[in-house]
């Protein structure tokens, strides 16, 4: 029995030189559109947006994960964020790229987003308006609660420290 996808893994360097890993999961037929993940914090796509991806790509979708700088199989410091802009510049610059080849440029767009995820996937869209066609959130990470959110004077002093000594363990 033929599968109903295929299934690829890569890996592309950004715009600062860092290698990102990549993954797809292409239908075994002409796609209905594509589909973009974006997972969660300390998350990836090969794995814990596998499923997803699966699935996905079983009802004919061509589905594209990238795992942001510090995360899954990309390089980078473990979950560190230097600058939340990064992870959206990335996954605009890939996403927009597969985009623009010949077999996709017709295809509907639609962004995927999982907690974190769901921030990036709002920024992207913020970013474009008018590229994306859809966006499915879930769980999304769209504020943080004023309930748990530390006194803005905190936040200050751990901004300044922070731009001094970035990875330092606490």
């Amino acid at each position: 029995m033929k599968s109903e996808y295929q299934y690829h893994e890569d890996y592309i360097r950004n715009s600062r030189g860092v290698e990102l890993f990549t993954c797809r999961w292409i239908p075994s037929s002409s796609p209905k559109a594509l589909v973009f993940l974006c997972h969660g914090y300390g998350m990836e796509c090969s794995d814990s947006m596998r499923e997803c991806g699966i699935r996905l790509a079983s009802a004919g979708y061509a589905v594209f994960g990238m795992d942001y700088e510090g995360h899954g199989r990309s390089m980078g410091s473990r979950c560190y964020i230097k600058k939340f802009s990064n992870i959206v510049n990335d996954c605009y610059n890939y996403y927009t790229s597969i985009c623009a080849q010949e077999e996709y440029m017709e295809k509907g767009r639609f962004l995927y987003g999982e907690s974190m995820g769901g921030a990036v996937t709002l920024l992207l869209h913020k970013k474009d308006p008018s590229f994306w066609n859809g966006a499915i959130l879930v769980a999304p990470m769209c504020k943080i609660s004023e309930k748990v959110k530390p006194h803005p004077v905190v936040i200050n002093l751990l901004t300044r420290v922070e731009e001094m000594i970035p990875k330092w363990k606490i």
